[in-house]
């Protein structure tokens, strides 16, 4: 099965929502207590800056305050078991990432069910992720340039990622696989360590979300090879996608997504749902989001179950590939 970005996906859900229950409209209304909101990641993550940015437009919406809570801990499992022992009366929500539905395929033991016990609302946006190499050592300009280096030379190079068996491990795992090369990979614990390493030469290559790379791209201590996604990054436009360099099967970004706890009425879906879709579409937060790199596509929740569904099984069958296990 060749790998899809949320846009694919969404076309694949609309198929398979028809089978979902009906969500009954209900009208946006006010709440005297706050939304409390859970944030697998720590402060100053990609997740964290971009619904810090859309808290405000989230109240407006909501007619409540909204409360942001940073709960990091173990690829997000420790912010996400908070969420699922919250009461499912729409005062508790989380926005989870790719690790969501990657977690199940590297942990033996889940202290819940990632499927089971959540009740998805949107896959709210998309940060797109491009390829990238420290062109000192590796003075390559594309995909097949790099992959033709890396079979001259087998075992000779490494790839770093923020961590083992997180998203941007997965990604450079699947250009790997596409272009069957191999690459010693070297996790960190998070993306500052990694790029500094990728800066200094430690490392050779890896995979990286746009925002986090575009200062290190403008002196050129990086070098972008390619965007993992299924279409060019507006302010990248004359970098090609991995599709458009012979490797259609390498489609992935940097999604994240709102969720609720076990059995949330479906009222309670809709109007947090018809807040959040709004709070995106603000001005100030469209501005916000154009200036992270953050591509906005706001399923339905309907779309949202399918396509963890979907994320969950591709991402389970790289894992098995590499062998990717907890450390």
């Amino acid at each position: 099965m060749k790998h899809q970005s949320i846009r694919r996906l969404m076309l694949v859900a609309l198929a398979g929502a028809a089978i979902l229950p009906a969500i009954t409209p209900a009208a946006a209304q006010g709440n005297d207590s706050p939304l409390r909101v859970i944030l697998p990641v720590g402060p100053g993550s990609g997740v964290d800056v971009t619904i810090r940015s859309v808290q405000n437009a989230l109240s407006r919406e909501l007619k409540q305050t909204v409360v942001i809570e940073n709960l990091p801990g173990a690829g997000g499992i420790t912010g996400t078991a908070q969420l699922v022992k919250a009461a499912p009366d729409g005062r508790t929500i989380a926005f989870v990432s790719n690790n969501h539905a990657v977690n199940p395929s590297i942990f033996k033991k889940m202290p819940y069910d990632n499927l089971a016990d959540i009740t998805p609302i949107s896959v709210v946006a998309e940060a797109p992720f491009v390829l990238v190499v420290n062109p000192a050592k590796l003075p390559v300009n594309t995909a097949k340039e790099l992959q033709a280096a890396l079979k001259a030379k087998p075992d000779g190079y490494n790839f770093a990622s923020s961590g083992n068996g997180t998203i941007l491990h997965l990604a450079t795992e699947m250009f790997v696989d596409a272009a069957d090369v191999k690459a010693k990979h070297v996790p960190y614990r998070g993306v500052g360590p990694m790029l500094t390493d990728l800066m200094g030469g430690q490392v050779d290559f890896g995979v990286v979300a746009v925002p986090s790379v575009q200062g290190q791209l403008k002196s050129g201590a990086l070098r972008a090879i390619a965007v993992m996604g299924d279409s060019r990054v507006p302010s990248l436009p004359n970098l090609p996608t991995m599709k458009e360099q012979g490797f259609p099967e390498v489609v992935v970004g940097g999604w994240f997504a709102a969720v609720g706890p076990k059995g949330l009425p479906a009222a309670e879906v809709n109007r947090l749902h018809t807040a959040i879709v709004n709070a995106f579409n603000a001005p100030d937060v469209k501005e916000a989001m154009v200036k992270q790199e953050n591509i906005i596509r706001a399923t339905s929740p309907e779309q949202a179950v399918v396509i963890f569904r979907n994320e969950q099984a591709r991402y389970a069958r790289i894992v098995q590939k590499a062998d990717i296990r907890a450390e």
